[in-house]
């Protein structure tokens, strides 16, 4: 009741901080969401690969990958693809990461850019409180009293306090989903470096050696 009424009473300002409040949440859980379902084991992957890429299961393995979300089973998928058609096994990595990164990184703006807005709109929220309290004590002259200037001065410390209260859970989970985002992008980097390992030393089928 208390935040609905500060709503109220605060003018515009705050109800765009309301808005920016729910948009944040709503990409938070998301991208939370998304990073889970996404994280994978590398070890039991790859080890689940090529223990079935040793007895020549092209077609197994590349099912293993479809059935497993996430960029690291996409990245094993073009490397087995590219060595089953003989092409470079490096490139079809890479082309697979850089496919994957505008997925990962999708929507992470919105956060960053409603943590860096919202104490600059409290900052406006302010400023418009204080031309309130102003305008007020000039309309009443010298016999204002407190209760002519509460009601300016609360909207001005309203919007610096929503401004705040909006910044702060926004940059925390910005970087808490950055911390996700990069731990998926070493399992990338590990996975890529063990599945290339293993196609460096594996003989493929029917190939005779020099």
């Amino acid at each position: 009741m208390v935040y609905l009424e500060l709503i109220t009473k605060g003018g515009p300002v705050m109800w765009i901080f309301g808005f920016l409040s729910l948009a944040a949440l709503f990409v938070f859980i998301e991208k939370a969401y998304q990073f889970h379902r996404d994280r994978v084991s590398v070890r039991e992957i790859v080890t689940g690969l090529v223990n079935v890429l040793k007895r020549d299961g092209i077609a197994e393995a590349i099912s293993l990958c479809d059935a497993t979300p996430g960029p690291v089973a996409a990245l094993l998928r073009a490397a087995i693809q590219a060595y089953q058609s003989d092409d470079d096994i490096r490139v079809a990595v890479e082309n697979s990461a850089l496919e994957s990164m505008p997925k990962l990184e999708s929507r992470m703006n919105i956060l960053a850019t409603i943590y860096s807005v919202a104490p600059l709109l409290g900052l406006l929220g302010t400023v418009a409180g204080m031309i309130s309290t102003f305008e007020s004590i000039r309309a009443v002259g010298v016999s204002v009293t407190m209760s002519d200037v509460a009601g300016g001065v609360s909207i001005a410390l309203g919007s610096a306090a929503a401004g705040l209260c909006v910044a702060i859970p926004c940059h925390l989970g910005y970087n808490y989903l950055i911390t996700k985002l990069q731990n998926l992008c070493r399992d990338m980097e590990k996975a890529s470096a063990e599945i290339l390992y293993f196609f460096d030393h594996h003989e493929k089928p029917g190939k005779k050696q020099e």
